[in-house]
């Protein structure tokens, strides 16, 4: 079996674990933090908040080096900052050290999730890399599961043992993972998908075969119209995604429903962007990525506005929701990963996607807070989502209007 289906396997384990513990888990240890230190909600939540800002500003910086140093030396370090990340969460004492514990775990998230095993895999595959994708980014969707495994831990152990038996789990798990995981697949003698692949000879150069890919550079890509289409696209599912994620719960407690009945749907809709991102991997290789991450927005545009349609007396909508809205969810993550390897090629495909990650990441930090102002101000969360349903639209026009591949080719000089 090609080398590259192996990666995959190994990138998929990578997610599930360092997403459930570190970016799900953190739910299950909010309350217990609250109860120890009587720290408000707000103060404990600013450190998720931190958490996506520091990721955001290093995901340019982490596509630059994967390029450069390759995902392997980058997924080890990071399995470590983990680790020692949970290591100083279970020891804190004050509010300082609880901040620096989480700039440890973003340091580390960026370093061995994200832009590094995303290009990691677009560099093993190109007919398939929609396919490859959406099975890697299904990995973050499963680390949903952990969430019962950490909250027993915590319940068994406390959490401050749930914390380092979670970081010495990083160190047993992420880094004998990290060892599986290669460059490019030229430096082995491979073509990406596993094609013509022949076995290089000591002392041999490899050469790639000129004209049968694209490969723009980082600094082209920023200069062209199609990096900035589907940059801002992806800002505006990170905007909306952000924002019903952190209040999901809050806007369902305020129409009356029960916290277990909205646990159960924030539960649910993670779970079932999985099915987004494996059908919009395969889908797009066949039916065109850019219409198929066209789509990912239509869909999410629709799930909104059943979302602000819902009552305590129509509970039901919450169920074409969940189906519409995590679709849509699901198909962007993968299809905006194809549609840049498309336009770009492999050859900076880890720095364009970093930047294309720190972009995206504005929307993410915006979404939550302007849906709260909004509640606060009127005292119900519909305005807000008729409002992102706009912003969703946004990315249908962008993405429909984003010029075709070609454009994005650097021209030759005469």
């Amino acid at each position: 079996m090609f080398y590259g289906w192996y990666l995959v396997g190994a990138c998929v384990l990578i997610t599930l674990y360092t997403g459930g513990v570190v970016h799900f888990g953190f739910t299950a240890v909010f309350e217990p933090i609250a109860d120890e230190f009587g720290w408000g909600y707000a103060q404990i939540a600013l450190a998720s908040s931190l958490r996506g800002l520091e990721m955001g500003l290093l995901a340019p910086v982490m596509g630059l080096l994967v390029d450069r140093l390759g995902p392997r030396k980058l997924i080890f370090t990071g399995s470590v900052l983990i680790s020692l990340g949970f290591l100083l969460l279970s020891r804190v004492s004050s509010m300082a050290s609880f901040y620096g514990a989480f700039a440890l775990l973003s340091i580390g998230m960026s370093t061995c999730t994200g832009t590094v095993l995303l290009t990691a895999v677009n560099n093993w595959f190109r007919a398939k890399a929609g396919l490859a994708t959406g099975i890697v980014t299904s990995g973050f969707g499963l680390g949903g599961l952990l969430i019962p495994v950490v909250t027993s831990l915590i319940d068994a152990f406390h959490w401050r043992t749930a914390m380092l038996i979670v970081g010495l789990g990083g160190l047993a798990i992420v880094l004998p993972l990290s060892l599986l995981v290669r460059h490019k697949p030229e430096q082995y003698g491979y073509q990406p998908d596993g094609e013509a692949m022949t076995a290089l000879d000591p002392g041999d150069v490899y050469t790639p075969i000129s004209g049968t890919e694209i490969d723009v550079t980082a600094k082209q890509a920023l200069r062209n119209r199609p990096f900035w289409h589907v940059a801002i696209a992806s800002m505006c599912h990170a905007f909306v995604v952000g924002a019903v994620v952190t209040h999901m719960m809050p806007y369902l407690s305020s129409l009356g429903i029960a916290r277990s009945t909205s646990s159960l749907v924030a539960f649910a809709l993670p779970l079932a962007s999985i099915g987004g991102r494996l059908s919009s991997g395969w889908l797009s290789d066949r039916l065109g990525r850019r219409q198929i991450f066209a789509t990912s927005f239509v869909l999410m545009t629709a799930g909104l506005l059943l979302f602000s349609q819902v009552t305590a007396g129509m509970m039901w909508l919450v169920v074409p929701f969940i189906i519409a809205f995590s679709l849509g969810w699901g198909v962007s993550v993968t299809s905006r990963i194809a549609v840049l390897r498309e336009y770009f090629g492999r050859g900076s495909f880890g720095t364009i996607l970093g930047f294309t990650s720190g972009i995206m990441m504005l929307g993410n930090i915006a979404g939550a807070p302007l849906a709260g102002w909004v509640f606060d101000n009127w005292g119900s969360y519909q305005g807000a989502w008729l409002g992102f349903g706009a912003i969703t639209l946004l990315g249908v026009v962008l993405t429909l209007t984003t010029p075709p591949p070609a454009s994005a080719r650097p021209r030759r000089p005469a």
